[in-house]
């Protein structure tokens, strides 16, 4: 059986950056933040956005959380 064990996080909010003018697609800008607490729990980290998004240009798109994890067998 394989466990896996959380070594590492980070949190990325993507915002809207306008809007292509050859395709009228959106474009997003991304911002990450490393080193997220690997405890951190989702309403800690929405917390967190709550307080990051007006200090901010940009119309917030998502949030998301990105985790790594090393899998090794039992």
């Amino acid at each position: 059986m394989a466990l896996a064990e959380r070594t590492d996080s980070r949190m990325q909010l993507t915002f809207e950056n306008g809007t292509d003018p050859v395709s009228g697609d959106p474009i997003y800008k991304t911002k990450s933040f490393n080193n997220v607490k690997l405890d951190a729990t989702a309403d800690q980290l929405l917390a967190v956005t709550q307080a990051l998004v007006p200090l901010q240009q940009l119309v917030l798109y998502t949030v998301e959380r990105n985790d790594t994890a090393l899998i090794t067998e039992e």
